[in-house]
């Protein structure tokens, strides 16, 4: 049965949504929140959260963003779950009072993702899906106070000296997308201050793996390995990241649930370059590619690298998995994903 609905009247019940069978006793059974439900991250922590024991209400708006088919390949197994309902609808007008209804956590993943996207006209995009969006959420919990986790970013930071940059780093972002999840961070300093709104946030440094969005770079260096197609990288390839497996990524988010401080870097930890995951990639698919360099993005920084140390120490996370291991169930994925499409073609 598929639990695919859309929003529209404020008379929705979640707490009736779901099939008797989905209401198994569980001491520690909690319901959950999970905006941008079908993305990357929040497909897997849907999962994540699913296998634990938990009930979860999904939202998503399916933007055009990307192919709204990808959105829904990732959340394809979860909706076998009948302990997960998914609303397809818009954060920045669906009526959040019923979505919030017997929720006991909520995880704040929506928004319009993207550097490159984020200048010109497209900048209203940002400002509506991550200012007034997470406004709206804020104001219903405001109304509706539970714990609640926040997806922020490393652009937040700008560019990195070259030192593990700690949350307590200035803001200093380059692009507008960056600014406006800067901006974010500052709307929740504002309601938690003044409203008391029990909020974490989570600024993670370029999550890989399995349902990478297509638009990001390591998605479409396997594409074009797979497909024998020239791998296009914008700038000199010098530029490095400190690159999470999004495993560690939902993780991470969980445990920050709750957790004492008002945000966190998550990170891998083991900063590399492009040029250095290019190779790796490589290795991974046994193909080598034509790599031909582009002009850099404007509002790409040089380099990102994560002190974790707060969240180490604060709720005992630490990153498991390596770059090389991360990129090979990357591409495990890609594949058995397009085994999957030609099957159904």
């Amino acid at each position: 049965m598929t639990h695919v609905m859309t929003t529209h009247a404020s008379v929705i019940d979640l707490r009736h949504s779901q099939p008797e069978g989905a209401r198994v006793p569980a001491r520690d059974r909690r319901r959950a929140l999970v905006t941008g439900a079908a993305g990357f991250i929040g497909s897997h922590l849907v999962e994540a959260l699913l296998r634990t024991g938990h009930e979860v209400v999904g939202l998503d708006n399916f933007s055009s963003y990307y192919d709204p088919g990808v959105k829904r390949a990732n959340i394809a197994a979860s909706l076998a779950d009948p302990r997960f309902s998914l609303f397809a609808d818009d954060l920045a007008t669906v009526a959040l009072d019923p979505l919030l209804n017997g929720v006991d956590m909520v995880f704040h993943l929506a928004g319009q993702p993207g550097v490159r996207s984020s200048w010109g006209p497209g900048f209203s995009t940002y400002v509506r899906q991550n200012l007034i969006a997470t406004q709206r959420l804020l104001e219903a919990l405001a109304r509706r106070p539970v714990p609640t986790v926040m997806a922020s970013t490393s652009s937040v930071y700008g560019e990195n000296d070259g030192r593990p940059l700690t949350e307590d780093a200035p803001l200093r972002p380059v692009s507008p997308y960056g600014m406006t999840k800067a901006a974010a961070e500052q709307l929740i300093d504002v309601y938690r201050h003044d409203r008391g709104v029990p909020v974490v946030c989570l600024r993670y440094f370029t999550v890989f793996g399995p349902r990478q969005r297509p638009d990001m770079a390591f998605q479409r260096f396997v594409d074009a390995l797979e497909c024998d197609r020239p791998l296009h990288v914008f700038g000199s390839g010098h530029q490095s990241r400190d690159f999470t497996y999004v495993d560690d990524a939902v993780a991470a988010t969980i445990a920050a649930l709750g957790a004492p401080s008002l945000v966190y870097n998550v990170g891998g930890g083991t900063p590399a370059s492009v040029n250095e995951a290019v190779a790796l990639l490589q290795q991974v698919t046994g193909k080598q590619g034509r790599v031909v360099h582009e002009e850099s993005a404007r509002g790409e920084v040089c380099r990102t690298w994560a002190d974790t140390s707060r969240l180490r120490s604060e709720v005992g996370w630490q990153p498991r998995t390596s770059l090389t291991e991360g990129l090979a169930a990357q591409v495990a994925g890609y594949r058995r994903q397009r085994d999957l499409d030609e099957v159904a073609i």
